[in-house]
């Protein structure tokens, strides 16, 4: 990106600065999650750090775009759980509501981790994306496996949260669409939300003049 660009970037960035925060339209904000508000699985990240982290260029859309590895323990995971689910969305993307990065489900009970190789493509049919894991791909922006994060210039830190939800049945998947978006595993998760687990970050896209030399 020229400089030219990046000052047009960093100027419309600090315009719509206040539009953030759209908290309420947070995954675990919806009605599925009434009987459990709080997070209850703890999550972390051997390679990014605790939750709050704050994320090394390499996992954003300006480095290799990586995807954090996250581990949580079995021991955690409540005992009815016969499905899990992750989500990442960034609720502080200036569009009114959450953006959403990345939808992964049918994750078996037992798994304890996820990372970069369970997220590699395999194969894509018909706009439905395959990956190593076999794990179902839900629906973003920019209909890929996963967003990096890629806050404009001048908008200031984004949070990225990283949203694990046990479920109490498995998702049938002849009730929901071949690459679900979030409106539609909002309610097909009533009353199967048994726990959940929460690991955030940010990343803040910073003014750098030897990148807007090198782009």
């Amino acid at each position: 990106m020229s400089i030219v660009l990046q000052c047009i970037e960093y100027l419309l960035g600090r315009l719509l600065y206040r539009r953030r925060a759209y908290d309420f339209d947070l995954f675990h904000n919806c009605a599925a999650f009434s009987e459990h508000p709080r997070p209850s699985i703890p999550i972390t990240s051997p390679d990014c750090g605790s939750t709050g982290a704050r994320l090394a260029h390499e996992y954003s859309k300006f480095g290799s775009g990586r995807f954090p590895q996250l581990e949580w323990k079995a021991s955690d995971i409540p005992p009815s759980t016969k499905e899990l689910l992750l989500l990442c969305e960034d609720p502080d993307a200036p569009l009114g509501h959450s953006n959403v990065h990345g939808i992964y489900a049918s994750i078996p009970p037992q798994v304890t981790s996820f990372g970069p190789k369970d997220i590699e493509l395999v194969d894509k049919v018909d706009g439905v994306s395959k990956i190593a894991s076999s794990y179902r791909v839900g629906k973003n922006r920019r209909d890929v496996v996963y967003v990096a994060p890629r806050p404009p210039l001048g908008h200031g830190p984004h949070r990225y949260l990283f949203e694990l939800v046990a479920l109490s049945e498995k998702l049938d998947p002849s009730k929901i669409s071949a690459v679900p978006e979030k409106r539609e595993i909002e309610k097909a998760i009533e009353q199967k939300v048994v726990g959940w687990g929460l690991w955030e970050s940010t990343y803040e896209n910073v003014w750098s003049w030897k990148r807007a030399k090198t782009e």
